[in-house]
């Protein structure tokens, strides 16, 4: 298993050994000694799945602070690209991205820290996205942002008309978003979710 640094601090492409014969291929898609060793430690709370038609935007999303939530997303069947964003005011990389293709081929899956927000659009028709996640769903702690801020200027690539949910498209903007005081501060979320001393 690979695992790689993104441009987005505390986000991670985790790349996994392929083991192939005339079966097809066997690999592991997450293991806690190795995001460790990079400084994360992660144990799932909870296991989502969302299953979409090729054109679906999901996100940015993320959970406010607290409880705050972080995630390793893979994409079991089909293709999507990933995009990681960072929401952490104050970050010295506030408000950029960086972004994965996804695939059931590669088997490649991205951790994403907590404060960070994500989003994915589906390449494929039936694409599932499974998310690890680091603690359980909470009612009403979702944050959401409009996927199409002007302000992140994420290329999603999309032919045609995105397919987006009406929350999504009614979200707001990062801007909004701060003014609202629902992003939480880096230092913030580096006292309490910090990365552990790596080595």
């Amino acid at each position: 298993m690979e695992i790689t640094p993104l441009k987005v601090p505390d986000s991670f492409l985790i790349e996994p050994r392929q083991l192939r014969d005339e079966r097809g291929c066997f690999y592991e898609s997450f293991k806690h000694e190795a995001l460790a060793e990079v400084g994360h430690r992660f144990t799932p709370a909870q296991v989502n799945h969302s299953v979409s038609r090729r054109g679906v935007v999901r996100g940015i999303h993320g959970v406010l602070i607290p409880p705050a939530q972080a995630k390793v997303v893979g994409c079991p069947r089909g293709a999507v690209r990933d995009f990681v964003v960072d929401l952490r005011v104050g970050s010295p990389t506030f408000g950029h991205y960086d972004t994965s293709v996804l695939d059931a081929e590669s088997g490649r899956s991205v951790f994403i820290a907590e404060g960070l927000g994500h989003g994915f659009v589906a390449l494929t028709d039936d694409a599932c996205v499974s998310y690890l996640c680091s603690t359980a769903y909470v009612p009403g702690t979702q944050l959401d942002i409009n996927p199409f801020d002007p302000a992140l200027a994420l290329p999603w690539g999309i032919d045609g008309e995105p397919i987006v949910s009406p929350k999504d498209a009614s979200a707001p903007t990062v801007e909004e978003a701060m003014r609202d005081g629902l992003l939480a501060s880096y230092e913030e979320c580096i006292a309490l979710y910090g990365q552990l001393p790596v080595g």
